[in-house]
């Protein structure tokens, strides 16, 4: 899902850059670096965001999880 989503968002963002060369400063429209950096960064986010409750779940006894539903 996060590939997906980075996927049409930075094909979004291509077509919005006719739109977005009015707020930009010191930057092109279409760099190169921005865009790839700004799709890793989202892409570390998601897999943390991903992995941190996928760790705390893997602590938890399966009978005990079981119990509570």
């Amino acid at each position: 899902m996060t590939v997906s989503g980075l996927a049409v968002g930075l094909a979004l963002s291509f077509l919005a850059t006719r739109f977005l060369r009015t707020f930009l400063f010191g930057v092109a429209a279409t760099d190169a670096l921005t865009y790839a950096s700004v799709a890793v960064l989202l892409g570390l986010v998601a897999l943390t965001a991903c992995y941190i409750p996928a760790r705390r779940a893997t602590k938890v006894e399966p009978t005990e999880a079981l119990r509570c539903e």
